[in-house]
């Protein structure tokens, strides 16, 4: 007897979506050639997106498809070839602090503290702003008590915290991830995937977050974006209708992943 589907259960960014609220990130018809000396590289081709305000989006494809490239676009530090990216009705025209990035390798300065690292996006404002706020990222990313300590003194996923609170102490809209567990661990990569959903049901930002790990974006995303090899192209949108946190043994995750697998020309028999 065949077991009886998994219900849908809509998250709220979805529920905005099909309430018909305006998308917090569009982009149109975004293609991108890089110029190189003998030839051209076709990155992007034709992308259409749509991402809701406090939505979870993740691109999910293989190395080289032009997540990454799509990313800066969106974030204004590259500009596309052909179409159009807006953010809040509004053209990127370069980067701006309502968009910060967290990347792969930490992008934390060695030589500044915890707490000066945190800190850095707040110059510029009174001193009891600077040190209510960064206290209060300190605390979030689970810190408190590392304030003095210095990056090489840290293991990699404390630094990925800071890194995470530097962006987020700035009170960005969105927040873009390039692969930002991509250098950890496995066990400490699933403790921040856990620390991120937290912090994005808390902080409710928009995140647009690069990988090419299946598992990780089942986990985290309300929706999928699969991009094929170069020049990249979304393959498919999957929808991951599934409540925090997540059964990965219930059959819905299952056939999740497996279509992803499936998109991503992967068997998932191996």
């Amino acid at each position: 007897m065949t077991a009886p589907a998994t219900p849908s259960i809509a998250t709220p960014t979805q529920d905005r979506a099909r309430a018909g609220a305006p998308a917090k990130i569009v982009v149109r018809g975004v293609s991108k050639v890089f110029q190189r000396k003998m030839d051209e590289l076709e990155a992007l081709a034709g992308i259409d997106l749509d991402v809701q305000a406090g939505e979870f989006v993740c691109l999910l494809g293989p190395s080289g498809c032009g997540k990454s490239t799509l990313l800066n676009i969106v974030g204004g530090f590259e500009n596309q070839t052909q179409g159009i990216v807006h953010v809040d009705g509004e053209p990127v025209t370069g980067p701006d602090p309502r968009r910060v990035f967290v990347f792969q390798e930490y992008g934390i300065f060695p030589w500044a503290s915890v707490w000066d690292n945190i800190a850095l996006g707040l110059r510029g404002r009174p001193k009891d702003e600077v040190a209510r706020i960064t206290q209060h990222y300190l605390e979030l990313v689970g810190l408190k008590g590392f304030e003095k300590s210095f990056p090489e003194e840290l293991s990699g996923g404390m630094r990925q915290r800071v890194a995470v609170a530097r962006a987020l102490a700035v009170s960005p809209d969105i927040v873009l991830m390039d692969e930002p567990l991509g250098a950890l661990d496995s066990l400490t990569r699933l403790q921040m995937r856990g620390e991120i959903l937290r912090l994005w049901q808390r902080e409710k930002m928009t995140i647009l977050f690069v990988t090419h790990d299946v598992d990780e974006s089942v986990q985290l995303a309300d929706r999928v974006v699969v991009m094929s090899p170069r020049p990249g192209r979304i393959a498919e949108i999957v929808p991951v209708n599934l409540p925090h946190p997540r059964d990965i043994g219930s059959p819905e995750y299952g056939r999740i992943k497996n279509r992803l697998y499936e998109l991503l020309g992967v068997s998932h028999a191996i």
